[in-house]
């Protein structure tokens, strides 16, 4: 008789296990039907070429990133139950808030993104508003349904988070194609995206009232390990970034996201402003979790025995390589606007090769950022890994938070000098500025992988 087991007694997860997978899917469902939009939404509602990236990096990625330190130890104590629906409601109102300018306010979106700033303090109320309750909400998920997967996986959580990280991926390619098939119906304009947000929002609230268990219920655990202090937090913050080598280790790292954070920064408003007036961001975007889904065994297959340092540089050089490749439709004769077939679509050169940006920079997390959590699990002091991997995604807010501001300031007042406006609003990048640009983009990402070596070769040399 074998003894390999069934399918059925292979994913033999509790409920709770899979309630949870298809929460976090509508939940990225709702976070990427709108992420891919959010900065030209707020540049053709009123907010001008430079705050909509402003805005979006700090607080929203900014805020997705960093409050889970917090959010997680809240949710704790709570219970994760008591936080999702808690999280999932802030969600709802924040996408709500998003769209209700042009829903209820009577905002409508230009066509073009302009350099004017024409919107009121009510407006910039409601925005804040709602972008930083988007941040917050998805703050609080994260850590729950991570630690249910850990708590309810048991012997199987190399296979149970497999199945949680497949799940984010399809779920954030559902939302890109929901939301791209809805607001392409007649009668919607971009704002609808934040109704499919919502919606999706909803339907994980009423999920997680009717189907989730706290898994603590669910696998029978009458003591629970005692949560973490606000006070704990920050001494903890303290003792991370008090190590030398750990806070030197979370600058480097974030030159990776500086990047990374590009793609939903700087490279919707070069799209929206240089290439064409109606993209298709969240197909283009799309091609980051396919990517991820139809490679992540092979390149794990083939290069997961890779020193960590070395799969985070090639990861880092590749992410580098990915912005040098849109100097090559500057170049050519027709041009960024020039249309080409690509798959089922006769798209612009220019969104073609952001869509080969956009699936070089997924090759890149493939090989850096899991293998990150591997490198600060062994720089961290001996007894402390837990204490340092908690403050692992420092380097990806940090990346937010630089990377919004600078990338949109750099794109706007660098790359768009001495352009041309075209009669149908679109802008004519000089073509020394534009491949300037592409280049100083892919040399920080390729000096940030040098950076990285000469670390490694740094902390190889000081005593253990």
């Amino acid at each position: 008789m074998s003894s390999e087991p069934t399918f059925r007694e292979k994913y033999a997860f509790p409920s709770t296990f899979w309630s949870a997978n298809v929460i976090e899917l509508f939940e990225r469902a709702a976070f990427y039907a709108m992420a891919s939009f959010v900065v030209i939404y707020l540049g053709q509602l009123g907010f001008g070429a430079t705050w909509p990236g402003v805005i979006n990096g700090p607080l929203l990625w900014g805020t997705l990133y960093l409050m889970p330190i917090f959010s997680g130890t809240m949710a704790d104590r709570i219970g994760f139950k008591k936080a999702l629906l808690l999280a999932f409601g802030v969600l709802a109102i924040g996408y709500f808030l998003m769209g209700s300018p042009v829903w209820f306010g009577g905002h409508r979106l230009q066509n073009a993104m302009t350099d004017r700033v024409t919107v009121g303090w009510q407006l910039w109320i409601t925005v804040i508003m709602g972008i930083q309750l988007i941040g917050l909400g998805g703050s609080f998920v994260k850590p729950c349904i991570a630690g249910t997967v850990q708590k309810t996986a048991g012997a199987r959580k190399t296979l149970g988070f497999a199945i949680f990280y497949m799940v984010i991926n399809i779920g954030s390619v559902v939302g890109r194609v929901v939301a791209y098939f809805v607001r392409s119906r007649p009668g919607f304009d971009l704002s609808i995206i934040f109704g499919v947000s919502m919606a999706a929002a909803l339907v994980a609230f009423v999920m997680v009232l009717f189907f989730y268990k706290d898994p603590d219920l669910e696998m029978g655990v009458t003591e629970k390990a005692p949560s973490r202090s606000l006070r704990d937090i920050f001494m903890g913050i303290f003792t991370a970034l008090g190590n030398g080598r750990f806070a030197l280790f979370i600058v480097v790292a974030s030159g990776f996201y500086f990047i990374y954070n590009q793609v939903y920064t700087l490279l919707p408003l070069y799209v929206k402003r240089t290439v064409e007036l109606s993209p298709r961001m969240d197909l283009y975007t799309a091609a980051n979790p396919v990517v991820i889904v139809a490679f992540q065994l092979l390149i794990t297959k083939l290069f997961g025995k890779l020193p960590p340092i070395k799969s985070i540089v090639i990861g880092t050089v590749i992410i580098g390589l990915s912005m040098l490749i849109n100097i090559v439709p500057v170049y050519l004769s027709g041009g960024v606007e020039e249309g080409t077939r690509f798959l089922f679509w006769v798209l612009p050169l220019g969104s073609v090769f952001i869509i080969l940006t956009v699936a070089l920079i997924a090759f890149g997390e493939l090989f850096a950022s899991s293998r990150l959590y591997e490198y600060i699990g062994s720089l961290s002091p001996k007894g402390q890994e837990g204490l340092f991997l908690g403050y692992a995604q420092l380097p990806m807010g940090i990346g937010a938070i630089v990377g919004g501001p600078v990338g949109t300031v750099f794109f706007n007042y660098f790359m768009c000098r001495h352009a041309e406006r075209l009669p149908n609003g679109l802008l004519k990048l000089d073509p020394t500025y534009a491949m300037l640009g592409w280049v100083i983009l892919g040399s920080f990402g390729l000096l940030s992988a040098l950076s990285m070596l000469i670390y490694n070769r740094w902390l190889q040399r000081q005593p253990a």
